[in-house]
């Protein structure tokens, strides 16, 4: 077999698994997949059977469990078969074995201050398309992403630490800011390594950049500290005034001799449409799918703030005809409309969906898709409305924050 590993897992973003001949061995079914995550970040430790079968399919006894995951098992084997014998199987354990794969996590894992090269690999979240699969599941890879980041982020730390010049610093901090965007330290070392090479507009544009992420990711404004040392880089004088940006107050630092700043153009609450989802090849059944979820969605959205919801019940008979955005735009004055389509197959139903910006141009600012089982639609239901709204306030709260910073000014003597 010699030392080469014969099967290439990548687990960051979406899962791909290869042979050392670059031929695709990744499982269809997205509960095969998960179990081939599981044995590869579990490896070189076997796994339990009886955990197996609990992490991947709680809601059902153990003697059935188990029987699902014998099928799996099955389908693992015949799906690995082109990249030779990988499996190592015993009555109570499961297991890849050693040495036969390489796992791009595993290279993350292995970074060090001094090769922190496989840094770069860690460019998405772990399993992106394995999200669902099991509520088990779900908590162990929330863990495991975390675990992941926090590793990555210790090394990226103790390398930007050991910076003393600005043309090193600036990519050590950039590297720990592309593994953690809130990381404020990571941000003010960027703002000190531009000032330090007389850069003052791109130091003030990294304390811009860090005004938005923490507005995006945690409703915040930069900390007091993150505001002093901007103040330091424009110079003696300067004083901190309050702007409002979206929903957050942001505490910006501005030069004393300056006039201060005319306030912003008032602007309202973003409105939100809704749109069923166009169901292919429909029939009443999942036609009356489409209504039920983007009702679901709409009732999830309104449990937020900063956002007017204009009801999916009001814009279905766009979907039933042209599903025309300008039209939409035009009739509801809706800013972003979500729109998508649901396809069954079998048991198996997979809904996409998309968020337009229709004053950009109707320019997706998020799409995700959604897989899961026809047998389940209320639970595949809950979810969806779960994520999406967990998903598209932030992002576009985020929109709303820079689209606020780009308004001109209003004249007090218009």
């Amino acid at each position: 077999m010699g030392d080469a590993p014969i099967l290439r897992l990548g687990l960051i973003g979406e899962m791909d698994a290869t042979t050392a001949g670059g031929e695709s061995v990744l499982p269809a079914g997205r509960k095969t997949r998960a179990l081939l995550a599981v044995l590869a970040l579990t490896a070189p430790r076997a796994a339990l059977r009886g955990k197996l079968a609990e992490l991947l399919w709680s809601g059902r006894s153990e003697e059935r469990a188990r029987a699902s995951l014998r099928q799996e098992i099955h389908r693992l084997l015949e799906t690995l078969a082109p990249a030779g014998e990988v499996l190592s199987i015993t009555r109570d354990h499961l297991s890849l074995r050693p040495g036969v794969f390489w796992a791009d996590v595993h290279e993350i894992m292995r970074a060090t201050p001094a090769q922190p090269a496989s840094l770069s690999l860690l460019d998405g979240d772990l399993l992106e398309d394995l999200d669902g699969v099991d509520p088990n599941f779900d908590a162990w890879l929330t863990t495991e992403r975390e675990r992941l980041r926090d590793c990555a982020r210790r090394v990226a730390e103790q390398l930007l630490e050991e910076q003393r010049e600005p043309e090193t610093a600036i990519p050590a901090a950039q590297r720990v800011l592309a593994i953690d965007r809130s990381h404020e330290a990571a941000w003010r070392a960027l703002m000190r390594a531009h000032a330090a090479r007389g850069e003052r507009g791109m130091a003030v544009q990294a304390y811009e950049r860090c005004c938005a992420v923490l507005a995006d990711l945690l409703d915040a404004a930069p900390s007091v500290e993150t505001q002093r040392l901007l103040a330091e880089i424009r110079g003696p004088g300067s004083r901190p005034t309050p702007r409002r940006t979206a929903s957050v107050t942001i505490i910006e630092p501005q030069v004393a001799e300056l006039a201060p700043a005319p306030a912003r153009s008032p602007v309202r609450e973003p409105r939100i449409g809704v749109l069923p989802p166009q169901t292919v090849s429909p029939s009443r059944g999942q036609n009356q799918l489409a209504l039920v979820l983007a009702s679901e969605i709409t009732t999830a959205l309104t449990r937020g703030r900063g956002l007017h919801i204009v009801s999916s019940r009001s814009l279905a008979h766009f979907a039933e005809s042209t599903r025309d955005e300008t039209a939409i735009r035009e009739t509801f004055a809706i800013d972003y409309l979500l729109d998508g389509n649901v396809q069954h197959a079998g048991d198996r139903v997979r809904v996409t969906l998309r968020l337009l910006d229709l004053r950009a141009g109707n320019e997706v600012a998020w799409a995700r898709r959604f897989d899961g089982q026809g047998d389940d639609l209320l639970s595949l239901q809950d979810e969806i409305a779960s994520q999406v709204a967990a998903q598209i306030g932030p992002e576009i709260m985020a929109i709303e924050a820079r689209r606020v910073a780009t308004l001109p000014s209003a004249n007090p003597s218009d």
